[in-house]
This record gives structure tokens, C-alpha cells and sequence, in this order.
């Protein structure tokens, strides 16, 4: 059952897990039809190619979230990218929903805030019971793909 405000906000949960995955997700989803975006500033999302790109950043993300080199999300140009993303894909639901596009902006502003900092504690907590890094980075991984594709399926 498709909520447009709780998936706003929970679209923009996934961007703060990682940021592209939350636009990309949402770019299927307007590609395929399952939410409409034409006639709004968003139609783009839908188009032929933007699927694509966004999934090919999600994908450079999840393989750079992997090196050591890697800076925190919680510094400032990482967590900028998530606000805005977030604020993106939470937008996106909210037109698709009918909802006023403020509302969505906001919730997903929010849920990437969320996401975050949950994410990053999260993750934390788990590397520390794993001894190392990379199963609490690919288990992350696995809880923002997964979110994205029940979040988008939701709107079939």
C-alpha cells in the first residue's frame, strides 16, 4: 500500500543509507510508470536514461563505501549529498501521491537526517560485533537496496 508521506519519509531513511540509491529507486519506479511524475518539475526522473545514471552513481557508491578512504557521511559535502537526495526522492513520492511538494521535500530532508546518523551508528554498533567493517557495511547495504525495491514495489 503506497502512503506517499511515510514513503517520502522513508525514501529519504535509504538516502541517508546511501544517498544515490534513494534517487535512483525512485527514477525506476517513474520510468516504469508506476509513479507519475509527468507535467511536474520531477518528469525527469521518468526519462529514458536517468534510471541509468542514477543506478551507475548507486553502484560507484556502494563499491567507494567499501575503501578505507572513504570520509564520514556526517561531513558536510556527504551529508549535504544525502539531504539533498533525500529531499529529491522524498519530492518524487509526494508529486506521485498527490501530496503538495513541500511536504515531501521536508519528509524526505528528515528521513536522509535520519538515516544518517542511524545509519552511521548503526553501523558502527555492527562492525564492532563483527570485528570488522565490511559485513556492517554490506549488511547496510543490503537494508538500503532492499528498502528501496519494497519502498518502489509499494507504489506498483
Amino acid at each position: 500500500m503506497f502512503i506517499p508521506l511515510a514513503s517520502a519519509l522513508l525514501i529519504g531513511v535509504i538516502a541517508g543509507l546511501r544517498a544515490f540509491t534513494a534517487p535512483a529507486a525512485v527514477s525506476w519506479a517513474a520510468a516504469l510508470g508506476w509513479l507519475d511524475l509527468s507535467g511536474s518539475w520531477l518528469a525527469f526522473l521518468g526519462y529514458k536514461w536517468t534510471p541509468y545514471i542514477f543506478t551507475g552513481l548507486a553502484v560507484l557508491e556502494l563499491i567507494g563505501d567499501q575503501l578505507p578512504s572513504t570520509p564520514s557521511r556526517k561531513v558536510p559535502v556527504q551529508f549535504g549529498t544525502r539531504i539533498v537526495l533525500g529531499g529529491l526522492a522524498g519530492a518524487a513520492f509526494a508529486t506521485g501521491g498527490g501530496l503538495p511538494l513541500v511536504f515531501g521535500i521536508m519528509a524526505g530532508v528528515l528521513g536522509a537526517a535520519i538515516g544518517t546518523f542511524a545509519g552511521a551508528a548503526g553501523r558502527a554498533k555492527l562492525a564492532a560485533a563483527f570485528g570488522r567493517d565490511l559485513p556492517a557495511a554490506l549488511t547496510e547495504d543490503l537494508i538500503a537496496v532492499g528498502g528501496a525495491l519494497l519502498l518502489i514495489l509499494a507504489v506498483r
